[in-house]
Parts: structure tokens; sequence; C-alpha cells
């Protein structure tokens, strides 16, 4: 895959990232506090991609934006599950900073698509 590619693939890119968290947590060993984050942090991360799937085939502007605020928010939550692991486990601070930059670029971009969206959307039963 061509580094271009990944940065303007943005589903194979919510994808890796996915996929680089799940490799990445499989190295924390399991423990009642870790087991919890982990479950949380790789369910909210690989739902970015999901959602953000659904929003490629939706089926209105409406159904669109509703489904990126989805990969929105799970952005957001994967950024605080990486913060508690990263609180967890201080000596992976360094390990779990490029995971952190990554989820926050996904925020932007995700909320810069909901606010184009919203933008560009008609307004509805409008009186002109």
């Amino acid at each position: 895959m061509a580094t271009n590619e990944r940065i303007f693939n943005l589903e194979e890119r919510t994808t890796v990232f996915a996929e680089k968290v799940i490799t990445f947590c499989r190295t924390i060993k399991p423990d009642a506090v870790n087991q919890r984050i982990i479950s949380q942090l790789v369910g909210a991360s690989g739902s970015i991609g999901a959602n953000y799937g659904e929003a490629v085939e939706a089926e209105s502007k409406k159904d669109f934006i509703h489904k990126i605020s989805i990969s929105k928010k799970e952005t957001k939550e994967t950024r605080h599950w990486l913060r508690l692991l990263t609180a967890a486990h201080p000596e992976k601070k360094e390990e779990l900073l490029p995971f952190r930059k990554e989820a926050h670029e996904l925020l932007l971009i995700f909320a810069k698509i909901v606010r184009s969206s919203r933008a560009n959307r008609p307004i509805e039963n409008s009186i002109v």
C-alpha cells in the first residue's frame, strides 16, 4: 500500500488504525483493569471504520451525517480509552503517542466532514 493511498483513503486508514490498536493491545498483560480498558478501546476503535463504511453507503444526506457523527463519537471514545490506557501504563506512553495522535487527526477529519455536510445540507421544509 502506498503511503499517499493510506493518507487519502479514509476507509483504509480507519481499518489500519483499528488493526494496529488490536496488535498493540495484545502486548498488554490482561488483568481486571487492563481487560476493561482494552475491551472498550478495541470496540471503539473498530467502530470508527465500521460506521464510516456505513456512512459511505448512506441512503440520504441525513443518514450520512448521522453515521459520520457516530464515527466522530467513536473516535472521541477511542481517545478517552487511549488516555486511560496511558494512565494505567505510563511506561508505554511513547508507544501510545502515535495512537493518540492518529485518533486526534481522525477526530478533526470527522468533525470537518460533519461541519461541511451540515453547511451544504439544504434546509428542509423551508418557506421561500
